[in-house]
C-alpha cells in the first residue's frame, strides 16, 4: 500500500499533473472587483448566466448570452470571475494557506492551488492539502500517516463555486467528474447538494457523496489503484 502511494505521488509531482492553473486569491479578488464594475457599465445583469461551471465555461456562457457589449478577453475573464466569486467579501472566509506550505501527502506547494485547498488541524497544527483526495488519504490511511485521529480539531475544504472554507463533514462531494484538480481525478466539495448537482450537470461525475461515505477504495480508485483492505 505504502509503495503504491509513493509511486503515484512521484509520477504526479514529476509531471506536474494540473489541468487548471488557478490565480492567487488576491488576483481572484481583484478580477472579481474589476468584473463587478464592468457588469455595472456594460452588461444587462438580468441576461447574465448563473454562476455555474469553471471560468472557461462561464466565459462561453457570457458570450453566448449577449448580456454584455463586446468584451475584450481580459474584461470577459473579469466578468466570469465576478459571476463565479462575487465581490471580495464573499471570499473572506477562504482557507488561509501560509506561504511555502506543502501538502504532506504529495509534497506540492498548496498556495499554487487555492481553489482546491483543504486543511486538517490536529493538536494545534494545521496541515494543508491541494485537494480533497490527498486530504482523505491523510485522514484515512493511519499506517502511512500516523497521528491520533481523536485529536483532530477541524477539517475544512474549499467550496468549488464560492471559494469559501466549509466544514468537510457537512460538504457534498462530486466524485470523479470530468474536471481534474492539481492531482488529477478528484472529490469536488460544495456546501449544498443543489450546487453539487448543478456542477454534475456541467461536468459529469459518478455520484454525489457525504464525507462519511468516502471509503479507502473510492479514494485510491481515483489514482487508478484497486485497493483491497
Amino acid at each position: 500500500m505504502t509503495k503504491k502511494i509513493a509511486i503515484f505521488m512521484m509520477i504526479f509531482v514529476v509531471f506536474g499533473w494540473s489541468q487548471e492553473q488557478t490565480p492567487s486569491l488576491a488576483k481572484i479578488a481583484k478580477l472579481s472587483q474589476k468584473g463587478e464594475k464592468i457588469v455595472s457599465l456594460m452588461c444587462n445583469k438580468a441576461k447574465l448566466p448563473k454562476p455555474q461551471g469553471t471560468i472557461e465555461v462561464l466565459k462561453e456562457k457570457i458570450t453566448a448570452s449577449y448580456a454584455c457589449k463586446k468584451l475584450s478577453k481580459s474584461k470577459l475573464e473579469a466578468v466570469a470571475y465576478y459571476l463565479s466569486n462575487g465581490s471580495i467579501k464573499r471570499s473572506a472566509s477562504h482557507i488561509h494557506v501560509p506561504h511555502g506550505a506543502k501538502c504532506p501527502v504529495c509534497g506540492m506547494f498548496v498556495t499554487k492551488y487555492p481553489k482546491w485547498a483543504a486543511m486538517i488541524e490536529v493538536e494545534g497544527k494545521k496541515h494543508y492539502f491541494d485537494g480533497v483526495k490527498d486530504m482523505m488519504k491523510y485522514y484515512i490511511f493511519d499506517v502511512d500517516f500516523p497521528y491520533d485521529r481523536a485529536h483532530i480539531a477541524k477539517i475544512e475544504v474549499t467550496d468549488f463555486y464560492t471559494l469559501d472554507a466549509i466544514p468537510a463533514q457537512k460538504a457534498w462531494y462530486v466524485y470523479d467528474s470530468e474536471l481534474y484538480g492539481p492531482m488529477g481525478r478528484e472529490l469536488i466539495p460544495f456546501l449544498t447538494e443543489k450546487a453539487a448537482k448543478n456542477f454534475m450537470a456541467d461536468h459529469g461525475g459518478e455520484r454525489i457523496v457525504h464525507f462519511e461515505e468516502i471509503t479507502p477504495k473510492m479514494v485510491m480508485a481515483l489514482d487508478g489503484i484497486d485497493f483491497e483492505g
